[in-house]
């Protein structure tokens, strides 16, 4: 008996997957590119000063703080010295009126005729040297006085020294010499306090400058450093001569900054007003 022989037909599961996968592939490929993922930010640097520029701007401020308060410093310098000059000039004229007003109230004409008189009645041959020799004493003291003083108008005082002895002359004459000590005595009395000197009002025969000031009468000074005088008040001027420290001198007037002064040995010109100072 013979054997007959048939081919397999495929399983129905391996068709089905084949199905499947050739679906799959054709939806993969038909599929859109997924979109790329957005790139993350990266957080920005905080820029940080430089600290040598913080140092410098601030060194700068520094400098700029200390140039201010020293130029207030020198107006304020500026400003002091002017106003110690003003006042010296107020109390060299007050010290003087009082000098004067002291010396009148000590020498009233109606007190010494007053004693003159009364002296008279003590006449003795004894007080005779005496005023003799205080009348020559005071004649020698006067002259030294009058020689300085010539060509320039003399002190009230100055005159009634003379007066004084003039009168004592009169009396020694009439030969009361009591009265003519007591005068001759009131005058060596002026002469030996200093009150008589020449009242000399020194203007300097120079061109003034503009917008010089000068002072009512000359101011005592001294240097307090040593100072060149120059032919004008400014840095720009010709150096006279330099005067050493503690130079007396004498101040006439000032321009700004610059008083006008000229010292014992005659030297005429301007100094830096921070450099004198009262006497």
């Amino acid at each position: 008996m013979t054997r007959s022989t048939t081919t397999p037909r495929p399983a129905p599961i391996l068709a089905l997957i084949l199905s499947l996968a050739v679906g799959l592939a054709a939806s993969c490929l038909t599929k859109a590119p997924p979109k790329p993922a957005p790139p993350t930010p990266v957080p920005e640097l905080a820029v940080k000063p430089d600290p040598c520029e913080e140092l410098v701007a601030q060194q700068k401020r520094l400098e700029e703080s200390v140039t201010s308060l020293e130029a207030e410093k020198r107006a304020l310098e500026d400003q002091v010295t002017g106003l110690k000059l003003q006042a010296l000039e107020k109390e060299t004229t007050l010290r003087e009126l009082h000098e004067r007003e002291s010396a009148l109230e000590a020498k009233l004409d109606e007190a010494v005729q007053e004693v003159v008189r009364a002296k008279s009645k003590l006449r003795s041959l004894e007080s005779r040297a005496e005023a003799a020799s205080n009348m020559a004493e005071a004649e020698i003291a006067l002259k030294a006085i009058e020689a300085p003083a010539t060509g320039s108008r003399g002190d009230r005082g100055l005159s009634q020294a003379q007066q004084l002895l003039k009168m004592s002359a009169e009396e020694f004459k009439k030969e009361n010499y009591g009265g003519a000590l007591y005068l001759a005595n009131q005058a060596k009395s002026l002469l030996r306090t200093g009150e008589v000197r020449p009242a000399v009002r020194e203007k300097l025969a120079l061109t003034p400058v503009p917008g010089e000031s000068p002072f009512d009468k000359p101011l005592p000074l001294e240097l307090t450093k040593d100072s060149n005088l120059r032919e004008g008040p400014g840095l720009e001027f010709k150096v006279v001569v330099t005067l050493p420290k503690v130079t007396k001198a004498l101040g006439y007037s000032r321009k700004d900054q610059w008083v006008r002064v000229r010292d014992e040995r005659g030297a005429t010109g301007w100094v830096f007003e921070t450099l004198v100072s009262a006497r």
